[in-house]
């Protein structure tokens, strides 16, 4: 018991200010130490401050490797709200971090994580890996949105680097059963599938696509469009036929 107090202080915050390099947890119903399964579990309001990052939940669980100081694995439920000192915040109904590899997973409605200018919010599941720059969105309402840029698709496959202290996207996989939504502001793209390179500055759009630009809706089977100068090439494998539709923007009186 003197190495858990020594590790976890249950007091009030307001009495007691962190130092730097400690790590303050907060429960109102205490801690039960499970040490053959080496987690502790803490319950009921929840609160977790350390240099890193801070976290809230209903109920969290802290694996740990050699002893209680040697935390690997954050697993919290119900309400759960985080802060991490890299800029990324969200919440959720379930969160999983692994601490050594810097992933941390979301699970549940209206779940969010926005890492700086990249946001993402599902229903079902989110996930970012900061050491190897990844992330996943899959589930209803999964929603990927930058500065310039939202895709809205059952599952958001992608890649990033930081630059500057900006989070760019460099890969993206993206699927939709229904239609896969892109909006770049200059253009509205939909797809069964969708791929982005930055590496090749290139979009690809896979079977029921239309883009829509200005006036104009074309739709294909397949796109390719540079993201530079936002040329593109449609083409229909199926009908062999490409159909274009451009509105007027005369008034008629």
């Amino acid at each position: 018991m003197i190495k858990i107090l020594a590790f976890i202080i249950i007091i009030s915050p307001n009495l007691f200010a962190r130092d730097p390099g400690q790590t303050e947890i907060t429960a109102d119903e205490g801690i039960e130490v499970f040490q053959n399964e080496k987690y502790y579990l803490l319950k009921k309001n929840v609160k977790i401050s350390s240099d890193e990052f801070n976290l809230s939940a209903e109920k969290v669980k802290a694996y740990f490797n050699k002893d209680l100081y040697d935390i690997i694995i954050l697993d919290a439920h119900s309400d759960v709200t985080f802060e991490f000192n890299n800029g990324a915040k969200g919440k959720g109904h379930h969160l999983n971090f692994l601490i050594e590899e810097k992933k941390l997973t979301i699970n549940g409605k209206n779940s969010y994580i926005n890492f700086n200018d990249l946001k993402m919010n599902s229903d079902e599941f989110l996930m970012i890996d900061n050491s190897k720059k990844q992330f996943f969105l899959s589930g209803p309402n999964s929603k990927l949105r930058t500065e310039n840029l939202e895709i809205i698709a059952d599952s958001i496959e992608g890649q990033y680097e930081i630059i500057n202290d900006i989070n760019e996207i460099i890969n993206l996989i993206i699927i939709d059963k229904e239609s896969v939504s892109i909006s770049e502001g200059q253009m509205d793209m939909y797809a069964k599938k969708a791929i982005f390179s930055k590496e090749d500055n290139l979009i690809e759009l896979f079977n029921d696509v239309k883009i829509i630009r200005n006036n104009e809706t074309i739709i294909g089977d397949y796109a390719k469009i540079n993201t530079l100068d936002r040329s593109y090439k449609i083409i229909s494998k199926n009908s062999k036929r490409v159909k274009l539709l451009i509105e007027s923007n005369n008034e008629q009186n």
